[in-house]
């Protein structure tokens, strides 16, 4: 029986060994991919990459073409995306987790919210281009992007925000309940500083898929091309994913090695966002402890 046992003992660690071995051959093979599609990029885009490239307007002529009204136009609808959605997302994450009752109603609420976000982005644009776009009349404007946006990421936020309310310990709670808190109180003071550095990590990551996405974008109109940069929320805009679609199109090899410059901007902005996630959430984590 001892023999057997240990016989049966190292098959498992053999197959527990290859099995780690393998993930992480996976691994490897991914970032290797990841790797090289950079390093093509960055080869072609690199020497275009220059202070012109990012304060210029787009032009017809490679050399005078730039992502000036792109770059602007991102942080516009990002920035009116964030101040639309967070609000919401938390505002609901909250309400389901600190108030809704067990029931029909938050049953039927949370089993949307999972289907939402499964849906695929183009259909968002459809839903934008007919509700703000035409319903409410508000053009191709970055306000009608943003909306649309917002719908889009709206799921996941809520959904983020909620598993960082969920993972405040009840004690917390009741302690301050105890101690007389009402529950705004409560919420206010206890568990949202708690659940803070998870509903961030949750909202950057949202965005920055935000900032990725074309296809809503170009059935809400956003533009190609554009000769200004975006002033108020009504303003046609721009984005760096929609720009980048629209040079590497162009039968010049010129253009191309132009998009593979925005992709490097581009790039810049989510590696920016995302270690502003991580730092966010070192730092709040920090401060708790």
């Amino acid at each position: 029986m001892t023999i057997l046992a240990d016989s049966r003992l190292r098959r498992r660690w053999a197959i527990s060994g290859a099995f780690r071995w393998l993930c992480r051959g996976i691994t490897m093979f991914g970032v290797l991919m990841l790797g090289v599609l950079i390093y093509q990029v960055a080869e072609a885009g690199l020497p275009w990459l220059d202070w012109q490239f990012i304060t210029s307007l787009p032009s017809r002529f490679p050399e005078k073409a730039g992502v000036k009204p792109a770059i602007w136009g991102t942080v516009w609808l990002v920035a009116l995306t964030a101040l639309i959605s967070v609000p919401v997302g938390i505002a609901a994450a909250l309400y389901l987790e600190e108030y809704a009752h067990k029931g029909r109603i938050s049953t039927f609420i949370e089993v949307n919210i999972s289907n939402l976000a499964g849906v695929p982005s183009v259909v968002y644009g459809i839903l934008g281009l007919a509700v703000f776009v035409r319903w409410f009349a508000l053009g191709h404007s970055v306000l009608a992007g943003a909306l649309t946006m917002s719908l889009l990421i709206l799921p996941v936020v809520i959904t983020s925000s909620r598993e960082a309310v969920r993972a405040v310990p009840d004690s917390l709670r009741h302690a301050a309940l105890a101690l007389g808190s009402t529950r705004w109180q409560m919420i206010r003071y206890h568990v949202i500083p708690a659940a803070l550095p998870g509903i961030l990590t949750g909202v950057i990551l949202s965005l920055s898929r935000a900032i990725g996405e074309t296809a809503p974008l170009i059935l809400v109109g956003a533009a190609v091309y554009i000769g200004f940069t975006p002033d108020s929320p009504m303003s046609e805009f721009a984005v760096l994913p929609l720009q980048v679609y629209e040079w590497s199109g162009r039968p010049q090899s010129e253009f191309r090695e132009l998009a593979a410059a925005g992709i490097l901007v581009l790039l810049v902005v989510l590696v920016v966002m995302n270690a502003s996630a991580v730092y966010l959430r070192h730092r709040f984590q920090k401060g708790r402890s």
